[in-house]
């Protein structure tokens, strides 16, 4: 279920309600008459089944209440309701099925802001990486692979491709390319640092590294496995499964891989540069591509349930 705060102007309120009344779905209604002082006016709330949420909110925000007043909504965790029961049932579909699409286009454009946070994490994750490969140590990649926010970007690519919204568009690509930029420049410097201070060698990143190796080494599987990651990123966050989200981090190598291109491009060895960067790019094409098909898949089949329902 969600709990939805609604202040509307006092002229609204009724409109509102009646919206609420006539949306299946919904209960628990609450109106409070000039509880709000900031904007003022009347506090409606209500709680909703989600897979009735997005019809609400979206009406919502039709009217023009986004704008004149404000719509805030929470998860809830817990509804010992024999009436909020009745209200799930009625809603058409599964609850694990429905996508908020309002509440991951907002998810994804603050996952997708080029901050300095997010710049410092890419950046911290690309520098573990670059210990990882030349010390042939698999678990600080897999260390690496979940500190990196790169599928914030990534997601919110896939969202704005669907939602047709350009300006998220835009965000994530300028985080994505800024944030890489930067991690690999500064990661560029600590190798030559760590070489400086005799922790790094050209040796080390020219052997055989069996561990780690498949990170400049492409291939077919790496496409693969950045499709499922897509898949599953998309799925977890429509779904709020943070926990299978850490697991998308941990599959793909595109922090590995641009960290590799780092410290290869600081020895001069190009080969690897190269061989990392295109592993790089296959990531994150795979990603975006199976992302969008993912979210196309789900707006399509949610509208066929609902429509039956």
């Amino acid at each position: 279920m969600l709990h939805l705060r609604l202040i509307t102007p006092a002229d609204r309120t009724d409109d509102v309600v009646r919206l609420i009344e006539t949306t299946v779905g919904t209960t628990h209604l609450v109106v409070l008459p000039g509880a709000a002082r900031n904007p003022a006016g009347d506090v409606v709330m209500c709680d909703v089944a989600r897979e009735a949420g997005d019809e609400l909110i979206g009406a919502l925000r039709v009217s023009g209440l986004d704008e004149t007043g404000s719509i805030a909504v929470e998860d809830i965790d817990l509804t010992l309701s024999r009436r909020a029961d009745e209200a799930e049932a009625e809603a058409p579909g599964e609850g694990a099925d429905a996508v908020l699409w309002e509440e991951l286009t907002e998810a994804t454009h603050e996952e997708s802001t080029l901050s300095v946070t997010y710049v410092a994490f890419i950046t911290l994750a690309t520098m573990i990486a670059a210990c990882g490969v030349v010390l042939d140590n698999a678990i600080l990649i897999v260390g690496a692979m979940a500190v990196g926010p790169e599928f914030g970007p990534l997601a919110g690519i896939c969202t704005a491709v669907v939602r047709r919204h350009p300006r998220l568009a835009l965000r994530s690509v300028i985080a994505l390319l800024v944030g890489f930029a930067a991690a690999m420049l500064v990661t560029v410097g600590f190798t030559y640092f760590m070489d400086g201070v005799g922790l790094f060698t050209r040796v080390q990143l020219e052997a055989g590294r069996p561990n780690t190796n498949f990170i400049y080494r492409p291939d077919a599987f790496s496409f693969v496995v950045a499709v499922l990651a897509g898949i599953a990123g998309i799925l977890s966050l429509t779904s709020a499964k943070s926990g299978a989200l850490v697991g998308v981090a941990i599959s793909v190598t595109t922090v590995p891989a641009a960290s590799n291109a780092a410290v290869a491009f600081a020895y001069s060895e190009y080969r690897q540069a190269w061989g990392s960067t295109e592993q790089l790019l296959l990531n994150l094409l795979g990603i975006v591509l199976a992302g969008t098909a993912t979210l196309i898949a789900q707006k399509y089949f949610w509208r066929q349930q609902r429509q039956q329902g």
